[in-house]
């Protein structure tokens, strides 16, 4: 037995994954099932990245903590997991105990050894990708990675030596072949990172508090890559100096998998890492590709996200797990549409799996009361279909050796295929007519049934509920990998079940509209308040008031400090609308405020009266009139 230790990246809890994110997911359990499956001692972890000042930023936003807001998200992202049967042995989270003490003591190792200093940041920072750039590296003056705005920031931070190391990993790479997978990504990863040589690493920030302290420099907090990154080996119990059963068994890592956006971090940062810490490097990092919505990236702002949720209650999981499988190529991006999606379930599933499982029972329990027969009448096809079920289980083992899935699950498809063939070929409503055929129709449904073990034996790493309604209706007993060696384990006299569709034929038109009238926006709206007399409504004082000045307020995210003009007269108001405005395209504008309330001091400043706004789902809109009107006009 082999040890075979396996990763994800851990989810970013900024937010719910969408099946983009979750594909990975997918992708590790089915190499880590299948593992299990040939015999390997198998650890798969999973878990969630949970700090960064993105986080803190939206926990602010929503009014809620920070430990809060992950705690939401991290449960979702685990429930996602168990949604889709991933059989994880270990989820991490990089706000445990035991963890945040681990990456301490790494921090400061590798501090007290020189490998760490500190110093001062100047540049250009993404939020949602926590990534430092400089000017060159942006692309029309925006993040090169996700092209959002960055912001130039200046802060205190402390950096790790990376340049000391790189002769060092790029020795590695270069007697590691495997190291990088696929080609292509090694290939980026030298020529685009290596070999331009390496800046040191900023592996602190002291500009917000949501992350692991520096222990002997508490107003800095670790940065990710030392926080994330480390969790790989923090999950199996390792801290500096300190033995660790768990650690000593399974380290090093036999894979990593992972977006091939985030391969950087994998292939250069962590390495040097490890290095420095004087831990074997993992055996191998696959950068899988993306999964696109049509040609496109998937994304919130682009409307074009689809959610492992939907997917599982409209088609069921092991369909979520087979398309997200079969159609994403080893190392070019796939795609995904709702259009693709039924049609491959209808094909691949329903027609020609479900199809070939609900035949050969049902042909059974007519022919034979449901009782498998002796296979003793051999006859011309038999031997092309039993080779075929032999030749697939080495086809498999080949395929995931070097991490092809889909090309794992076509070779499944192959005896799917063959079999489905072999129907034809055999005419067994035929044979059933007569009683001197009838020993020969047995032995095509026993050697029918046979292939179909072996389908459902291959296909319990893929789809493993599929696999197990398989057994159910043929009652076999036994999937393992030991049983797919030889054709002929089913024993005649073994009743089977009922046959039972495994994947209901989709009326693609009235899923498409379904679909689509579920994707309609729901707007939601806060309740409406009680009831008011007009009277009290005529104790409020609204007027319009035309923006002649407006400014941020100095030490203030929020607020906004209005000269209006009102009539006559100038009045001056703070607005908490800082982030949702700027003061450019407010000047000019008529504003609609309550100019009865108390003046009232804010940031030292006085404010009299409030500016109106509209609130939907956190966003502040300030209320103007359609028409320019005179300033001081009264809103009746």
């Amino acid at each position: 037995m082999s040890k075979f230790y396996i990763t994800t990246a851990i989810a970013y809890t900024s937010r719910t994954p969408h099946i983009g994110n979750t594909y990975e997911l997918i992708l590790t359990d089915a190499i880590a099932r299948y593992r299990r499956y040939i015999g390997d001692d198998v650890f798969f972890l999973t878990g969630t990245d949970e700090h960064g000042q993105k986080i803190q930023e939206i926990a602010e936003e929503k009014g809620v903590s920070p430990k809060e807001y992950v705690d939401g998200i991290a449960g979702e992202i685990r429930d996602i997991a168990d949604m889709l049967n991933i059989s994880y042995d270990h989820f991490i989270r990089t706000t445990d105990d035991y963890h945040v003490k681990s990456v301490q003591a790494i921090f400061k190792k590798l501090y007290d050894q020189g490998d760490i200093y500190k110093s001062e940041y100047e540049g250009l920072y993404c939020t949602p990708c926590e990534s430092f750039w400089t000017e060159t590296q942006l692309v029309d003056g925006k993040c090169p990675d996700c092209g959002r705005e960055v912001k130039k920031t200046k802060e205190e931070a402390y950096f790790f030596r990376m340049s000391k190391y790189q002769d060092q990993l790029m020795k590695y790479i270069e007697e590691n072949p495997d190291f990088i997978q696929p080609e292509s990504r090694k290939k980026e990863m030298v020529n685009n990172f290596l070999k331009p040589g390496l800046q040191d690493l900023c592996v602190s920030r002291s500009s917000f508090t949501w992350g692991i302290p520096v222990e002997f420099d508490p107003k800095h907090v670790t940065y990710v890559w030392i926080d994330a990154l480390s969790n790989y080996i923090t999950a199996l119990g390792y801290e500096p100096g300190k033995k660790a059963e768990l650690y000593e068994k399974y380290w090093p890592c036999d894979v990593h998998i992972i977006g091939k956006d985030i391969l950087r971090f994998h292939t250069i940062y962590w390495p040097i890492m490890l290095m420095a810490l004087g831990e074997p490097l993992p055996k191998q990092v696959f950068g899988h590709p993306w999964m696109l919505f049509g040609e496109e990236k998937m994304s919130k702002s682009r409307g074009n996200v689809i959610y492992a949720q939907d997917l599982v209650r409209h088609f069921g999981v092991d369909a979520v797990r087979y398309y997200s499988l079969h159609e994403m190529p080893f190392a070019q991006d796939g795609t995904i549409t709702y259009d693709t999606f039924i049609s491959r379930y209808n094909s691949d599933l329903a027609n020609t799996l479900g199809n070939l499982v609900n035949r050969t029972v049902a042909m059974m329990n007519k022919y034979f009361d449901g009782i498998i027969q002796p296979s003793d009448v051999a006859g011309e096809f038999d031997e092309d279909l039993k080779q075929t079920c032999l030749d697939a289980v080495k086809a498999v083992g080949e395929k995931m050796k070097t991490l092809h899935i889909a090309d794992s699950l076509d070779e499944i498809w192959k005896v799917v295929d063959r079999a489905n063939k072999y129907i034809d070929e055999t005419t067994p409503w035929i044979l059933a007519k007569n009683e001197e055929t009838k020993p020969r129709l047995g032995t095509v449904l026993y050697n029918l049934a046979e292939a179909i073990r072996f389908i459902a034996s291959l296909l319990s790493s893929f789809m493993p509920q599929t696999a197990e309604a398989i057994a159910a209706q043929l009652a076999i007993t036994d999937m393992s990998f030991e049983s797919v060696q030889g054709f002929g384990a089913i024993k005649a006299g073994t009743k089977v079940g009922e046959a039972v569709p495994l994947f209901g034929r989709i009326d693609v038109d009235a899923k498409l509209e379904e679909l689509a009238k579920e994707a309609e926006p729901q707007v939601k709206i806060a309740p409406f308040k009680d009831y008011v007399d007009f009277e009290d409504f005529e104790k409020l004082d609204i007027r319009v008031g035309k923006v002649i000045e407006c400014e941020k307020v100095k030490k203030s995210d929020k607020l906004l400090r209005f000269t209006l003009q009102v009539g006559s007269e100038t009045r001056q108001i703070l607005s908490g609308i800082s982030k949702y405005h700027t003061p450019e395209e407010l000047i000019g504008k008529n504003v609609v405020f309550i100019a009865n309330f108390k003046p009232r001091k804010m940031m030292g400043l006085e404010s009299c009266g409030m500016i109106l706004s509209a609130e939907h789902e956190g966003e502040l809109t300030a209320l103007t009139t359609i028409k320019d009107i005179q300033s001081g006009a009264e809103i009746v």
